[in-house]
């Protein structure tokens, strides 16, 4: 019965929520309504044109991809009408040469008069293969459209850009966020808290494969989740405890304020940057002057550019901690 119960668990830990929960088709993608609405126009009429959609990481680039693929071929068929590649393992003008260029001139199967390569992570491509890709996109658009998914669309070159129509993906919004991750809850036999969810909501930032992956982490271990727990696993500071930080130092309790960063840097096992980045979040729903703001955003900015240069995380950290202190006496903060 153990070695069930063991084989069991191994198995739920193989299973990834991202891809269990991976809407099938255009309708069940979250947010995106305006892209979600176009794409739907596209596979009713049957016809697509080049695309590149760009956009921040757990947006739903990916997801859309496939989901148009499926209502386009059918989910019987769309696999063999549909080439997926990394473009960051495969980034180099041969592999234009050899793969892409190889599928694109074979015909589609089905009733539908085109393949569809999706290169993700497009902007990871070399100037040379994506000036080569641009020819193959000419050549063989009567049987092969091409969907580039990218961070960046700036990193494209503008020969490929001009062939293409952009569809710009959002952060998603927290009710959107919310919904996912409560349908995925409800199927999975979770408790989530509300503030489990805001937590959720906090932590991923608008992305989605992030908080999916974050509720599955948790949720493998307890059946009731409490943001106590997601802050935990995910090393990142809870919002009023990182804005206390500032007011502290703010106020002019410089030994306080350390002491509370060294609780971040050594008991949550943060780093400088996720700390910095995490201060920079919560400036503008502080409650001090605009002017003080700015002061803050530029020394903030400063500091996460020595960090990233190699500086010493505590030592940058404390001085943007004693920055703070002077500040608030200038600008006369109230204790």
């Amino acid at each position: 019965m153990e070695i069930a119960s063991q084989s069991h668990r191994c198995a739920r830990m193989n299973d990834v929520w991202i891809e269990k929960y991976r809407p099938r088709s255009l309708s069940e993608v979250i947010g995106q309504k305006e892209i979600i609405s176009r794409l739907k126009a596209y596979a009713k009429s049957k016809n697509i044109p080049h695309l590149i959609f760009a956009g921040p990481v757990g947006t739903g680039k990916t997801t859309s991809a496939i989901a148009l693929a499926r209502e386009l071929y059918g989910p019987d068929t769309w696999t063999q009408n549909f080439l997926e590649l990394n473009a960051s393992d495969e980034r180099g003008i041969q592999v234009v040469r050899t793969t892409i260029k190889e599928y694109a001139r074979t015909a589609p199967l089905g009733d539908v008069r085109f393949k569809i390569i999706f290169l993700d992570e497009a902007d990871a491509l070399t100037g040379d293969a994506q000036n080569a890709l641009k020819r193959t996109m000419e050549m063989f658009s009567h049987i092969c459209r091409f969907i580039f998914s990218c961070n960046y669309s700036s990193k494209i070159i503008p020969a490929i850009q001009s062939r293409t129509k952009v569809f710009r993906f959002s952060p998603l919004k927290e009710t959107d966020v919310k919904e996912y991750l409560k349908r995925i809850s409800d199927k999975e036999g979770l408790k989530v808290t509300e503030e489990a969810y805001a937590a959720l909501v906090y932590i991923s930032e608008g992305d989605l494969r992030r908080a999916t992956n974050l509720l599955q982490t948790v949720g493998m271990d307890s059946k009731e989740i409490s943001e106590e727990m997601l802050y935990n696993i995910s090393a990142t500071a809870r919002e009023d405890y990182i804005k206390e930080l500032i007011h502290t130092s703010l106020k002019g309790d410089f030994l306080k304020s350390r002491g509370m960063l060294d609780d971040l840097l050594i008991s949550k096992g943060l780093s400088g940057e996720d700390v910095v980045r995490q201060i920079h979040r919560v400036i503008f729903d502080l409650n001090i002057p605009e002017e003080v703001k700015v002061e803050v955003i530029d020394k903030v900015g400063e500091i996460e550019f020595r960090i990233v240069e190699g500086s010493n995380d505590r030592l940058q950290l404390e001085s943007l901690m004693a920055y703070f202190v002077h500040l608030g006496k200038r600008a006369q903060i109230a204790k």
